[in-house]
């Protein structure tokens, strides 16, 4: 028994020193070294590699191809992100109060997302960083093409906030949700060069489709 809870101490304290970013609480923050070390060793994640500002906002726009992909975001961060996710995910039994205390912000997709957005406006606000998976569920590059939600332009522009495009690509489990993250890959993270918000709508949707959708083609 002794040895046993000298065992889990030792990997509490491993998972915390592996963190890179300060959640508020210990805890979390021992989620985030336990997150960076399953993308590092089963999915060979490169590591910090979002050129986000030290201060001030941001919002991290992605394709979402599996339930890995925010892990692998927040491995690549040395800030918490603040996801925005479907409300019947943020409500999933056990898994709420980790949403919860990463401050994840839930979107009802039934009608009312306007609260989500305003909720995301008010963190931009306030100087965090939102991420979001802009195609509104998962899409895999060989399903038809799906119009990106407007909801991260209009974030951006209204708070004139840059979105930082980011390209997943090399995840195995593709279109699982709950298995992704334990099936091992071989990951590539790709960044484009941060969209301004000072551009006409319709412009800046067309940009960040292009980023996320083809960035393998044109790398920054």
């Amino acid at each position: 028994m002794w040895l046993t809870l000298i065992l889990l101490l030792i990997f509490f304290a491993i998972c915390l020193s592996q963190s890179r970013a300060d959640w508020g609480g210990i805890y979390v923050n021992w989620l985030d070294g336990l997150t960076r070390i399953l993308c590092k060793v089963l999915h060979r994640h490169p590591g910090l590699i979002l050129p986000l500002p030290e201060h001030g906002p941001a919002i991290v726009a992605a394709n979402h191809v599996s339930g890995l992909d925010p892990l692998l975001l927040i491995a690549a961060s040395r800030r918490p992100l603040r996801f925005l996710i479907a409300a019947e995910e943020y409500h999933r039994p056990v898994l709420h109060w980790i949403f919860k205390a990463a401050g994840c912000i839930p979107v009802d997709r039934q009608g009312r997302a306007e609260q989500a957005l305003r909720a995301a406006r008010r963190a931009l606000e306030q100087g965090e960083i939102i991420a979001l998976f802009p195609h509104g569920k998962i899409h895999l590059d060989t399903d038809p093409p799906r119009p990106i939600k407007a909801g991260v332009i209009r974030l951006a522009i209204w708070t004139k906030t840059p979105i930082y495009p980011v390209r997943l690509d090399g995840i195995t489990a593709q279109g699982q949700v709950l298995l992704a993250p334990f099936v091992p890959s071989h990951v590539q993270i790709r960044v484009g060069k941060p969209l301004s918000p000072l551009q006409e709508i319709d412009v800046l949707k067309a940009e960040l489709t292009s980023y996320i959708e083809t960035l393998q083609k044109h790398p920054h």
